[in-house]
């Protein structure tokens, strides 16, 4: 076998056509073995001689795509001082693009003796590894372009591949729950119907399925797990041969930007796989131990542990924040992706202690040209000290709103004092958001995600049941802001089922009609539930998978036209916050671009926000006052909307301001279906919005409605009007 010297950068094995080039970094290895694998798991060592910059590196050019590889890495093993090298242990590469295999969980997978942490494990390892694969760059993406599409457009739909398809009557089963799922047209036809414009994919790089799950016979279904930064999951693909999982994902993702649909990977790049100090050894821990991960400073044996995993990435080093750079720009540049969710965010701030917003990993994303041009969204918190940053992000980037999804859940079930911040969070979250320059899109709204109930549980359970997972219900949040409304799960109820399915239409419309960007949880939208499961993430059974045999249709249509309400009105999607200015009109007197009312038309006062015991409002919102310019400055001008909410359990009658933009006003949406008995409304007349409902008025220009029938379709399956419902839209009476 020819050996030539090669090139330390890029890091990892690359393929040019002709032959491989591989590449690692250890700083503190002695010695460093390529290990070769042929079909029949047997094994060739080649040294890696030359060293620049602790990167080792050597070409072969008879390596072709396909072929299975790992690394032996000598030096000393003494974790008291952080090092725990071991070259019986065969370690996957950091930057593999591929992975053939999954872990077999037995002693030799780990450098110390079952009981005793600080012996010495010479057990090899090869059998019992995945390892890493050469994979063909080289894919004909048939001119793919990104969508781009900006972020007061978006609407971004949180799914994992296999929960998402693993039960779709319609996708062949030999695909179901892989990227070729994914890029299914039934599922892509359903993502274009409920108006979702970007898929956020949980985890996709490949991960660990931890033994002490399948001891219990569960799995790491949820994907938090991570072991290489650059490879997509080898088990969500159908494809045969060695390494084809990348093109299948490349596949998924053309398919994807064909329909106008991003795709967006929660990332986790605050820890690995390889756990605590009890974990076992397959990677990072091997190659270089105290370069990769954050370490005690008091005992180096010990990792410190912001994430509740065991280990923590050491961002401190510019080797590790390297990996993390070139895995982003790796699946921009090469993978076609669209942007990041990046999990427990607040970890990777964390450059020594504190959290800190200036942190390297900040100032690397914002002078790059690839990265900084995608979509970033952090998840702005972990488990350390100071570790909820919500609010508290450099101005590029999003956030996940944990606070809107605390209020709008406390608002809609009756809790007192939450008035005042639901207008807060429904206009865009300004008190976390404005002060330091950005927009509402930088609330990335939610109801619900994969973490917590589906909102079908939210309001049928009190409760979390996880007996399932093995840990005596003890796993999972506790305070989940739940209301079961009278019966803990399952009922028969008519009264129950009626509130609970208007409680799930009320979220769905705030979080569809609040500013900033909306996020729907996989399956909310069909009335998807885990049987009150609230930490499903060891779940890959039914109790998880959406059940596309029972699908809530009602609902389905109710979303897909509460989405186009908002595609079509830019009222709802506005760039930049409200200012309560006054907006100057041709006739009449100016009127601000937002005004909040009480149920007697009057104008909100400060005490009525602070009453404790306040649970309906109204709010004006002027299209004449949005201030902005489309994409060839022209101004944006849009419709006038009154939207009314009522959390109290029983119906309010609400008057409309005499000092309107308009003289009629029309009922667009009545999650109750009362106020489509008087679908024409006059200034100073009233409209009654039921108990725990939600109406939307527009102004009323009748030709518009006689002469589109699109919009009167879609008033009646948000109002009941049952004789202009085209033939083929569901029953009218189920939307109720």
């Amino acid at each position: 076998m020819q050996v030539w010297p090669g090139s330390a950068y890029p890091l990892g094995a690359t393929f040019d056509g002709n032959g491989t080039n591989f590449a690692l970094f250890s700083e503190g290895a002695e010695k460093v073995e390529l290990c070769l694998f042929d079909e029949n798991g047997e094994e060739t060592r080649v040294e890696l001689i030359d060293v620049d910059a602790f990167v080792w590196h050597a070409y072969l050019p008879s390596v072709q795509p396909g072929q299975r590889y790992g690394y032996r890495v000598h030096g000393p093993y003494d974790p008291a001082n952080g090092q725990r090298f071991n070259p019986n242990k065969l370690l996957l590469d950091p930057y593999a693009k591929a992975v053939d295999g999954q872990i077999e969980w037995d002693q030799s997978v780990f450098s110390y003796t079952f009981g005793d942490p600080d012996s010495t494990n010479d057990d090899d390892s090869a059998a019992a590894m995945m390892k890493g694969v050469v994979v063909n760059p080289y894919f004909d993406w048939q001119g793919d372009r990104q969508p781009k599409t900006p972020y007061a457009e978006s609407v971004i739909y949180e799914a994992h591949v296999k929960g998402l398809t693993m039960t779709h009557p319609d996708i062949p089963e030999d695909i179901r729950g892989t990227y070729s799922a994914i890029a299914h047209p039934v599922v892509i036809e359903h993502l274009k119907k409920i108006g979702v414009t970007a898929l956020e994919l949980m985890p996709v790089h490949q991960f660990v399925n931890d033994s002490t799950l399948q001891e219990k016979e569960l799995s790491n279904y949820w994907g938090y797990n991570t072991i290489a930064f650059l490879a997509p999951q080898n088990t969500y693909s159908a494809a045969g041969g060695v390494g084809q999982q990348v093109q299948e994902f490349k596949a998924m993702v053309r398919a994807l930007h064909a329909a106008g649909i991003e795709v967006i990977l929660d990332v986790v790049y605050n820890h690995t796989a390889e756990g605590n100090h009890m974990g076992p050894t397959l990677s990072m821990r091997g190659i270089d131990n105290a370069a990769y991960y954050r370490l005690e400073d008091d005992d180096k044996r010990y990792y410190t542990d912001y994430t509740g995993t065991g280990n923590s990435l050491n961002v401190g080093n510019p080797h590790t924040l390297q990996l993390i750079m070139d895995s982003l720009r790796y699946w921009v540049l090469e993978m076609h992706v669209d942007g990041f969710r990046f999990d427990l965010a607040s970890t990777l701030a964390r450059e020594f202690y504190d959290v800190d917003r200036l942190s390297a990993f900040f100032e690397l994303v914002q002078q790059d040209p690839v990265v900084s041009q995608v979509k970033l969204i952090a998840e702005p918190w972990d488990i350390g000290p100071g570790g909820y940053q919500v609010g508290n992000f450099p101005p590029q980037w999003t956030e996940w709103n944990g606070k809107y999804r605390d209020t709008v859940r406390d608002f809609w079930r009756g809790e007192p004092s939450t008035l005042g911040e639901f207008a807060l969070r429904l206009t865009g979250s300004a008190d976390l958001y404005e002060q330091d320059g950005r927009w509402p899109v930088a609330s990335i709204n939610f109801v619900t995600a994969h973490d917590g109930f589906t909102l079908r549980d939210l309001v049928s359970y009190n409760e979390k049941h996880n007996e399932a997972n093995g840990e005596d219900n003890n796993d999972g949040e506790s305070h989940n802001r739940s209301f079961n409304h009278g019966v803990e799960g399952a009922t028969d109820d008519p009264e129950i089922l009626t509130v609970r399915a208007r409680q799930q239409r009320n979220f769905l419309a705030t979080l569809l009609l609040s500013q900033g960007v909306p996020m729907i949880s996989h399956g909310d939208e069909l009335g998807r539930t885990q049987g009150g499961n609230n930490n499903g993430y060891a779940q890959d059974n039914e109790i998880t998978w959406i059940d596309w045999s029972s699908v809530d249709q009602p609902l389905v249509e109710f979303t897909s036209v509460l989405a186009r309400l908002r595609r079509d009105h830019p009222t709802f999607r506005r760039r930049r916050f409200f200012d309560g200015r006054p907006v100057r009109r041709e006739e009449g007197s100016p009127l601000p671009d937002i005004a909040w009312v009480r149920p007697d038309g009057s104008e909100m006062q400060p005490e009525d926000w602070d009453s404790g015991f306040g649970r309906a409002v109204g709010v004006f919102l002027n299209g004449d006052g949005i201030r902005e310019r489309d994409r060839r400055g022209e101004e944006i001008h849009d419709r006038h909307f009154f939207v009314y909410f009522n959390a109290g359990d029983e119906a309010v009658d609400f008057t409309i301001p005499t000092a309107t933009a308009s003289p009629r006003w029309e009922v667009l949406v009545d999650t109750a279906g009362g106020a489509a008995d008087s679908p024409v409304i006059e200034p100073g007349g009233s409209v009654t919005v039921g108990a725990k409902a939600l109406v939307v008025l527009r102004d009323h220009e009748e030709e518009i409605v006689e002469s589109d029938p699109s919009v009167a379709a879609s008033l009646a399956a948000l109002t009941g009007t049952i004789d202009v419902i085209p033939a083929q839209a569901p029953p009218a009476e189920l939307p109720h």
